[in-house]
C-alpha cells in the first residue's frame, strides 16, 4: 500500500482514470456491438447509430484507450460493413 502523500494521491488518481477509462471502453464496444447487430437487420438503424460508434471510437482515441490508428481501422470496417450490407440488399 502507498506509504507517501504522493502516493496515496497518485493511487486515488488511478482509481478514477480507471473508472472513466472503463467506462468508454465499454462505451466504445457496446455502440459497436450495436451497430454490428444491426446490419443484417436494419441497415437504416445501423446508419443511424453509425454515428455514436464514431464518437464512442474517437473519445476512446483522443484519451489513449486505444490508439489512433487502431480507431480508423475500427471505423473504415463498420463503415464498409454497412457498405457491404447496402450493395447486397
Amino acid at each position: 500500500m502507498a506509504i507517501t502523500a504522493s502516493a496515496k494521491k497518485a493511487h486515488r488518481a488511478s482509481l478514477k482514470k480507471n473508472v472513466m477509462n472503463t467506462r468508454r471502453k465499454r462505451a466504445l464496444t457496446n455502440t459497436t456491438k450495436l451497430v454490428k447487430k444491426l446490419i443484417p437487420t436494419d441497415i437504416k438503424e445501423a446508419e443511424k447509430n453509425l454515428a455514436a460508434a464514431y464518437q464512442a471510437i474517437d473519445k476512446a482515441a483522443k484519451r489513449g484507450i486505444i490508439k489512433k490508428n487502431t480507431a480508423s481501422r475500427k471505423k473504415s470496417r463498420l463503415a464498409g460493413a454497412i457498405n457491404r450490407a447496402g450493395v447486397k440488399a
